[in-house]
């Protein structure tokens, strides 16, 4: 199984409405790709205030390596990229992506 960690930051003028469209856009994704077990995600909530600024994640498991390399060019989580990017402040400087094996 692979595990798919996805760190986010939303830039502040993001409304609401367009951030929970983005995650159930992600979560939709569970339906439309063969091999992506689950998704969980939402803002950071901890007090512990070691975020560095991302104030979005989300997680997302594969049944193995070749499900995650085929979700990455899938045309669906391509249209769900270009909503996170639209949304991110700083580029591609506003995420964060780490994948493991479990």
């Amino acid at each position: 199984m692979i595990t798919h960690v996805v760190l986010l930051k939303l830039r502040r003028d993001v409304p609401q409405a367009q951030i929970d469209a983005v995650f159930a856009a992600l979560a939709g994704l569970r339906a439309k790709i063969p091999g992506l077990l689950s998704f969980s995600g939402g803002a950071y909530t901890s007090p512990e205030g070691l975020h560095k600024g991302f104030t979005h994640g989300f997680v997302m498991t594969f049944q193995d390596a070749a499900s995650r390399d085929a979700y990455l060019p899938h045309p669906d989580h391509e249209v769900v990229k270009a909503m996170v990017l639209q949304a991110l402040e700083g580029g591609l400087d506003g995420v964060v992506a780490f994948d493991y094996a479990s």
